[in-house]
């Protein structure tokens, strides 16, 4: 047993290799979502380090001795996390004494510890707790100040193997204040990582990937590489380019980036990590010091909601009406019986008549509007379920757009408010076509 601060590691490795393997029963039957695996292959991957594989096992030796095994034989480095805790099922430090042959010390500074944090709640302090602060003898001591496990650092044949408790909280700053010094020492700088991130929308993955953007084997590589990330708002591509130093990396990375601005720009909606439509949507209204306000049927406040998710969207954000009922088209809106009587809700008139009455009853310079057959029942051969309708008013423009969606009500309300903001979008850039290749009806009313 080590403390943090002995034996520092001077292993080198140009680009090294990782593996996750996530260990826990509730992973496997679906009550516990996997995040610590996303974010731990994130955060290796900003630090140049490659992550080969994430593997989820129950609480079970024999599988945890056999993927140890068979991780070690091809990485570097394993990440280790879960079982750790002082009930029964948590067996992982009794199976790594199987396989390092060794035994349990105590770590007298984490006892302290635990021991401090269960005196100030005023709960016993049991035996089962006493145990966490057991660790292997051959581990270097990763101590946990954000929780009762602490993590252990271990090497053998210059395999390494880091062994963190599964609770989020406790393992992110483990990762980051006691793992990822490690592996810097180990790692040297050997690989820098830049990452590009292009948010995207209006497009299916096949025909970005096929038509538009195509062939790009001869601008990636092994270093340099090509992700299609789909998502209900669109599509993330991620280029990720590994080069000495970091300055490189981005230079390395530029002609595929210029590639995919060339063909792709009209789709492209943002260049930040993980930002949605609705944010883009909202910087540039209040870029333009333009307002907005939107009138939903099918979607049922799904595209108020977005929108008003976004901080500061009030600037710009003047209302939305929900006239989900016939009677409150006719009502709040002024859609006459007539119209739809005759075309019915879910239609072109519809839709341009609710979103020029929406923009007009609130001052607002641009209306959006949404009607539609959401699902799963309702439809008709003419209107099958997923028809819906998107209006879009201006002072200078006023369109109705068709798009046939899918036989899910959720991913209907989804989609069809991402398509209605894009059409938004696509107006305040200046761009002519419309998403998903739509056709639409330039007609006044």
């Amino acid at each position: 047993m080590h403390s943090d601060a002995q034996q520092p590691v001077t292993h080198y490795l140009k680009r090294m290799k990782a593996s996750i393997l996530s260990v826990g029963q509730e992973l496997l039957l679906g009550d516990t979502i996997n995040t610590n695996a996303s974010w731990i292959g994130q955060l290796l991957s900003e630090h140049g380090i490659r992550c080969t594989e994430v593997v989820t096992i129950g609480d079970d030796a024999g599988q945890i001795i056999g993927s140890l095994d068979r991780l070690f034989a091809g990485n570097d480095l394993v990440i280790m996390t879960g079982g750790l805790g002082p009930t029964h099922d948590d067996i992982t430090k009794a199976t790594l004494l199987r396989y390092y042959d060794d035994v349990l010390v105590r770590h007298q500074p984490t006892f302290d510890h635990v021991k401090g944090i269960f005196e100030r709640r005023g709960m016993p302090f049991s035996v089962s707790n006493h145990a966490q602060a057991d660790v292997l003898s051959k581990a270097d001591v990763l101590f946990n100040k954000t929780g009762t496990a602490p993590g252990m650092w271990l090497e053998r044949n210059n395999r390494f193997l880091a062994v963190l408790p599964g609770v989020p909280r406790e393992m992110k700053y483990l990762m980051t204040h006691k793992v990822m010094p490690r592996v810097k020492r180990i790692n040297g700088e050997g690989a820098s990582y830049a990452a590009y991130y292009l948010q995207l929308t209006g497009i299916g993955e096949s025909n970005l990937s096929d038509i538009i953007i195509g062939d790009t084997s001869h601008l990636t590589g092994e270093a340099l590489t090509l992700a299609y990330l789909p998502h209900t708002h669109g599509i993330t591509l991620r280029i990720s380019s590994y080069a000495p130093d970091t300055t490189q990396a981005r230079e390395n990375a530029r002609p595929l980036l210029e590639h995919i601005r060339s063909r792709a720009n009209e789709f492209i909606f943002s260049q930040e990590p993980g930002e949605e439509l609705q944010h883009a949507l909202v910087r540039q209204l209040a870029g333009a010091g333009k307002t907005l306000a939107v009138a939903e049927s099918c979607t049922g406040g799904q595209l108020a909601h977005l929108i008003t998710n976004v901080p500061g969207s009030s600037a710009v954000f003047l209302g939305g009406m929900v006239t989900y009922a016939n009677s409150l088209k006719t009502g709040v809106l002024g859609v006459p019986e007539a119209m739809l009587n005759e075309h019915g809700a879910v239609s072109q008139p519809v839709a341009l008549h609710m979103a020029r009455s929406v923009a007009q009853q609130t001052g607002a310079d641009f209306g959006l509007s949404t009607t539609g057959v959401a699902g799963p029942g309702g439809g008709t051969p003419e209107k099958p379920v997923g028809t819906v309708w998107i209006g879009f008013w201006s002072r200078d423009h006023h369109l109705a757009l068709k798009a046939t969606l899918y036989p899910d009500r959720l991913v209907n309300k989804e989609r069809s408010a991402v398509i209605a903001m894009d059409v938004l979008r696509r107006h305040l850039s200046g761009i002519k076509t419309l998403p998903y290749g739509l056709t639409f009806s330039d007609a006044k009313t």
